[in-house]
C-alpha cells in the first residue's frame, strides 16, 4: 500500500474511531488501520514483533510469562528449532476440532492477537476490529475469536471470511464468481467460491461479534453467511519449501540454517520484483552470519521450482477445484477473475502459469500480503451510523416462477440509517398490455426473531424468509407507478433504488428502462 502509520504519524485520537484489521496467516499475520477520515488503508508499524510495517510472522515461542511473538523469535534464531515451545503453522489446526494440538494453536493465536493489540501506536483510536477467518472452518474460528477477543477493549469486533475479503481486496463485486490461489509460507490452497450479493441482492458482511461493548457469541443460532465454496483443494506446500530449493541448489551440502532461509526468501523477493526485467540476470545474497553467497537467476528459480514438481502439483489442485466447480455448475468462463494472494503470489512463475492456464478468466493481481486485510477493511467502511431501524420495510412483488405475490425486503430491523447506499430493483411486466405496476410496502412482524450481524460492516439484522402473513402493510394508499407505453411480459420496465435519507424517511427513485425517462424522487413516510 506505501504506508504505514506509526506514532508520529497518528492524527485519529479525536473524533470517530478507525477500523483496525488483522487477517491472521499461516505464515504472516497482516494489521492495517483505516481511519474514517482517509480514504486508504495503512499498515500498522508494531516493532520489534513485526518483520515490515503491518506484517508479523505468525510465531510463538512459549518461554513462560512473556512469550516471545513475530519477529522476536526470528532475532532470537528459534524459528528453525524442533522445540515444542515454538509454536508455528498453528492458522490451520485452530479450525480444526478434536485435534491434540487444536489447544496448543488456540493459545498461540491468542497470544498474537492479544501482544498485538498491546504494541498498537499510542493513540490509534479504533472504534471496530474486523478479523478474518476460513471459509471451511469459519463456525470453529467464530468460537475462537469470541474468546480470544474477550478482553480487547474495543466497541465492535466482526468476523469475516477469507474469500470474500480478498475478492473485495481485489475490486471484484458482490455477487462475484472467482478462483482465489493462496500460496502462503506453508501452504498452497486453491478455492473456487461465489460471493454473496450481486443485483437486488444484500452485499457481502461481516459477521458481529460484539457490538456497543457487548459480546454476541452467544447468538448461536446465528446464520453464517460467507462466501459459497463450490470446489478446493490444498498442500502443504508453500513459500518456505521454495526457500529450502533455493538454498538446496544454490550451498548443496551445507546445512539449512536460519540464516540461510533468510537469505534465500530475500533473494526469492528480489527476483520476483517488477525491477528484474532480464530473466538470466544473476542476483546474489549473502548470508548474514556465515557469508555464503547464494546467487541465481528468474530463469533459474523458474526452473527449480518445475524441477522439484510445482507446476504438476498445482496442475493437480487446479484439476480437482475446477471438477468441484463444474460439479456445481461453475466453469472457468463463468469465472469473473482469479485472485492471486500470499506471498508467494509475487513469484513471476506463478502468474504466469495461472495466466496461462486460467484463461479466460482474468488474473487479479491485489497487493498479495495484504490483500485480506484491505477487503475486510471494504467491509466495515467508517460510515457514520445516525441511527439503527427498530422496525424495517418490505415490498411485495409479483414472482413469475411460483405465480403468487411474495414480500422482498428492502431494509431490515437493526439496520443503520442513512443508508449507505441505494439497493436497486429492476421490476419487469407480469402479463402483455400491462399498464402500471403497484407497489405495496409493509412492515416485518419479526421482531424476536433477528440476530444482529453486519451488513457493508455495520449492524444489521440478518435477514429471515418471510410470508405474506408476516407482515402488516403501510396505512398509505399503493403507490402506482405508469407503464407507458404498456409493458409486454417479461419486460424489464423500471429500475428503483431505495434509499432511507438522514431523517429516517424512505426515498425512491424511478427510471423507465424503455425511456430513459427518470422521475422526481419521492418520499413515501417513515422508517422507524
Amino acid at each position: 500500500m506505501g504506508h504505514s502509520v506509526g506514532e508520529e504519524k497518528l492524527q485519529h485520537s479525536a473524533g470517530r474511531g478507525g477500523t483496525l484489521a488483522i487477517d491472521l496467516g499461516s505464515t504472516t499475520t497482516v494489521v492495517a488501520f483505516q481511519s474514517p477520515d482517509t480514504p486508504t488503508a495503512q499498515l500498522v508499524e508494531l516493532s520489534p514483533i513485526s518483520r515490515r510495517p503491518g506484517e508479523v510472522p505468525s510465531l510463538v515461542w512459549d518461554n513462560g510469562e512473556q512469550p516471545l511473538i513475530g519477529h522476536q523469535v526470528i532475532e532470537a534464531k528459534l524459528i528453525d528449532s524442533n522445540d515444542s515451545r515454538l509454536h508455528r503453522d498453528f492458522k490451520r489446526l485452530i479450525g480444526t476440532k478434536n485435534t491434540p494440538e487444536h489447544n496448543r494453536a488456540c493459545w498461540a493465536g491468542q497470544q498474537l492477537l492479544r501482544d498485538i493489540w498491546q504494541r498498537l501506536p499510542h493513540g490509534l483510536n479504533i472504534e471496530r476490529l474486523v478479523l478474518s477467518a476460513p471459509v471451511e472452518s469459519y463456525r470453529t474460528y467464530r468460537s475462537w475469536l469470541v474468546e480470544a477477543s474477550d478482553a480487547l477493549p474495543v466497541k465492535e469486533i466482526a468476523l469475516v471470511d477469507e474469500p470474500t475479503a480478498a475478492a473485495l481486496g481485489a475490486g471484484l463485486p458482490p455477487g462475484s464468481r472467482m478462483l482465489v490461489v493462496d500460496l502462503g509460507g506453508s501452504t498452497l490452497d486453491l478455492a473456487l467460491v461465489s460471493l454473496e450479493g450481486g443485483e437486488g441482492k444484500a452485499a457481502p458482511i461481516a459477521q458481529l461479534l460484539r457490538l456497543g461493548g457487548r459480546s454476541l457469541g452467544g447468538k448461536s443460532g446465528q446464520k453464517l453467511r460467507t462466501a459459497k465454496v463450490l470446489g478446493k483443494s490444498g498442500l502443504r506446500v508453500g513459500g518456505r519449501d521454495v526457500d529450502r530449493w533455493i538454498v538446496d541448489a544454490c550451498c548443496p551440502n551445507q546445512p539449512v540454517t536460519s540464516s540461510l532461509l533468510n537469505a534465500a526468501e530475500r533473494l526469492k523477493c528480489r527476483l520476483s520484483s517488477s525491477d528484474v526485467t532480464d530473466r538470466d540476470q544473476l542476483l546474489e545474497i549473502t548470508a548474514d552470519e556465515q557469508q555464503l553467497s547464494l546467487r541465481l537467476s528468474r530463469r533459474e528459480l523458474d526452473r527449480l521450482l518445475e524441477q522439484h514438481g510445482f507446476d504438476t502439483v498445482l496442475a493437480e489442485l487446479m484439476e480437482t477445484t475446477l471438477a468441484g466447480g463444474r460439479r456445481n455448475n461453475c466453469h472457468l468462463e463463468d469465472l469473473e477473475g482469479v485472485v492471486a494472494v500470499g506471498g508467494g503470489a509475487q513469484l513471476p512463475w506463478l502468474r504466469r502459469w495461472l495466466a496461462e492456464n486460467t484463461a479466460p478468466a482474468p488474473l487479479l493481481t491485489p497487493p498479495p500480503v495484504e490483500a485480506v486485510a484491505l477487503g475486510a477493511l471494504k467491509l466495515t467502511p467508517g460510515v457514520s451510523i445516525r441511527d439503527v431501524l427498530k422496525n424495517g420495510v418490505s415490498v411485495r412483488t409479483w414472482d413469475q416462477r411460483t405465480n403468487r405475490h411474495h414480500w422482498h425486503p428492502l431494509f431490515v430491523a437493526g439496520q443503520p440509517w442513512p443508508s449507505q447506499d441505494p439497493l436497486e430493483l429492476i421490476l419487469a411486466a407480469s402479463r402483455t398490455g400491462q399498464r402500471s405496476i403497484e407497489l405495496v410496502l409493509a412492515e416485518p412482524l419479526t421482531q424476536g426473531r433477528h440476530n444482529v450481524v453486519f451488513v457493508n460492516g455495520l449492524p444489521t439484522v440478518r435477514e429471515i424468509e418471510t410470508s405474506e402473513s408476516d407482515h402488516q402493510p403501510w396505512p398509505n394508499d399503493p403507490l402506482v407507478l405508469p407503464l407507458s407505453p404498456p409493458g409486454e411480459v417479461g419486460q424489464d420496465c423500471l429500475h428503483l433504488q431505495w434509499s432511507i435519507d438522514a431523517d429516517a424517511q424512505l426515498q425512491l427513485i424511478v427510471r423507465d428502462l424503455r425511456s430513459e425517462e427518470q422521475h422526481p424522487t419521492m418520499t413515501l413516510g417513515t422508517v422507524r
